[in-house]
């Protein structure tokens, strides 16, 4: 019987990953629909942001299978239930993936110059989904604590696209109304590093027991 349970865990870990990978590219794709200002990134940000609504699908489905069958109880209850929070927020992400994609849209042919930071705030949310994915399947504290810390790099670099754009707008300059489009992705980027930093907090739940709104 418990052998059993550890094969459906590993295969719950194998899931994550795949989520994990998904909400990735959705991120990159993001970024490159807006510093390309490529239509096909668009289209293939919205296709597997798709994909990560049905593989959370798939996971909860999984995950209610070992709570209903397998009763775990501890540890076990603590990974699966961890497992359903961290899902939740990497579906988040997707969707927040996909408005950027969307909003890049506007912005074709019409970007203003101050997009630097931007793609920096793209990467550090990738290395956080990527890194606390990771975390969960070593169950490793110390990396998830990382992550956590990590959320610091993307709420300052917001703060430089925030305060550059504003000054922007202040001159009036006329490509304004760009600038506060591409405020709005800043700030869906920075969400977006909030939602990693939660599922690398799950992660250390999971392992300890403790969650931080304890």
């Amino acid at each position: 019987m418990r052998n059993r349970f550890d094969e459906q865990l590993e295969l719950l870990n194998n899931h994550l990953v795949e989520m994990g990978t998904l909400v990735v590219q959705t991120i990159a794709l993001a970024s490159e629909a807006l510093t390309q200002e490529d239509e096909i990134h668009v289209e293939k940000a919205i296709e597997v942001e798709e994909e990560i609504d049905n593989k959370e699908k798939e996971i909860e489905s999984l995950c209610m299978k070992l709570l209903l069958r397998q009763q775990p109880v501890a540890g076990d209850l603590r990974l699966i239930s961890s497992a359903l929070k961290m899902i939740t927020d990497m579906e988040r992400i997707g969707d927040q993936s996909r408005d950027i994609a969307r909003i890049s849209l506007l912005l074709s042919g019409k970007q203003v110059e101050q997009i630097e930071h931007i793609p920096e705030m793209a990467e550090a949310a990738m290395k956080m989904v990527s890194d606390s994915v990771r975390a969960f399947v070593a169950r490793d504290l110390t990396l998830a604590s990382s992550v956590i810390a990590y959320d610091d790099v993307i709420d300052k670099l917001f703060a430089k696209v925030r305060n550059e754009l504003i000054e922007l707008i202040k001159a009036g300059n006329k490509k304004g109304e760009q600038a506060i489009d591409l405020l709005m992705i800043g700030k869906y980027f920075e969400r977006i590093g909030d939602h990693a930093a939660n599922i690398a907090e799950w992660v250390v739940y999971a392992i300890t027991g403790v969650h931080k709104d304890e």
